[in-house]
């Protein structure tokens, strides 16, 4: 049971997703978790007015049942395995985090003045929010799918365009973490 408290090393994480990714390969499945948007958009009838949304969803209800299946995960992990002590803030990301007045994360992954439920009342953080939900929405249908899909399923099928994607996901997260974030914190 210990070994379900303490972080993974990255040899053995990487190693699991790359066999899940081999049993999707030879089932002939693609994996993402933007994908399942569409989904859910065709089994509430939206292939009615919009043609990108009439397909066969009933072949994606594997993939929908990742997305439960990680959100679940997440709950029992956080709520139940969360044991954070051992995970390492590199001092200089605290330092960073200081001078944008951002308190580092005691104990947590993630700081409060970002990720509690206090920033819904501000009107600017909630302003921050819904424009960065619409952009990533609209960059991962632009890019025929999100940071998951590319990174994970569609380098490890060796596509190029997923290659180019996920340059392009690091840089924008490069520009928005180093010049973009202390603008608008």
């Amino acid at each position: 049971m210990e070994l379900i408290y303490h972080t993974w090393s990255w040899y053995i994480s990487g190693f699991l997703i790359g066999l899940i990714m081999l049993i999707l390969i030879y089932f002939g499945k693609s994996f993402g978790m933007s994908s399942n948007l569409r989904t859910l958009c065709s089994m509430a009838g939206a292939g009615k007015k919009v043609t990108f949304f009439n397909f066969d969803c009933k072949s994606q209800r594997w993939n929908l049942a990742v997305v439960v299946g990680a959100m679940l995960g997440g709950f029992v992990a956080t709520h139940y395995l969360s044991n954070s002590t051992n995970v390492a803030i590199n001092p200089e990301t605290i330092a960073q985090l200081e001078m944008m007045n951002i308190d580092a994360p005691e104990g947590k992954l993630m700081p409060d003045a970002l990720f509690s439920n206090a920033i819904f009342e501000s009107p600017k953080a909630i302003l921050i929010l819904i424009i960065g939900g619409i952009l990533i929405g609209f960059g991962s249908r632009y890019a025929g799918g999100c940071t998951s899909g590319h990174a994970i399923s569609g380098l490890s099928n060796l596509q190029l365009p997923s290659l180019i994607a996920v340059i392009g996901f690091f840089i924008g997260g490069l520009i928005m973490a180093h010049f973009i974030l202390p603008l608008i914190v």
